[in-house]
């Protein structure tokens, strides 16, 4: 068990170890539920095909933009998750010269297991908080996920699916 970090409103390194250890946990857990996943796949692949499911199809360039990685590595993610049948790569409808990535129903299918088994286990976790300490981190992690800017769960588009 981590160890307990004190917390002060004014302790700003205090809130960033938390959040450390915190993010080691929700690592840990997205790790667990990928393992139950029939097609062995990386943290990083995984995260390709969540991309792919809220934001739609991508081209390349446009998805290594998004998971913040050189288009030659999006690449070699996307050469191993088409051969396992989750993503496909078509022209796009406004440009033929230009390749889009889309997700496969066996890729959604992925993403809707692992978000599920991440679900399940996380519920598991905040269930054995206090509802005072619940309601405590719901009020700290909305204002963390505005001050970052990320979407909250539902927010994403075109479809509602959280990392």
């Amino acid at each position: 068990m981590a160890a307990r970090i004190p917390a002060d409103d004014s302790d700003a390194e205090a809130m960033v170890g938390a959040l450390l250890t915190a993010s080691r946990l929700l690592v840990a857990v997205s790790a667990r539920s990928l393992a139950a996943v029939e097609e062995a796949l990386t943290l990083p692949q995984f995260r390709m095909l969540v991309v792919l499911d809220t934001r739609g199809p991508l081209s390349l360039s446009q998805l290594a933009a998004e998971l913040g990685v050189q288009p030659s590595t999006a690449m070699r993610m996307l050469d191993r998750l088409e051969s396992a049948g989750m993503v496909t790569r078509g022209a796009s409808s406004t440009d033929r010269r230009v390749s889009v990535v889309s997700l496969t129903a066996p890729g959604r299918r992925t993403v809707r297991d692992v978000t599920e088994r991440r679900r399940a286990e996380i519920t598991g976790i905040v269930a054995s908080m206090t509802p005072g300490h619940r309601r405590g981190l719901v009020q700290a992690l909305q204002a963390f996920t505005e001050a970052g800017g990320e979407p909250a769960v539902g927010e994403e588009t075109p479809l509602h699916v959280g990392w």
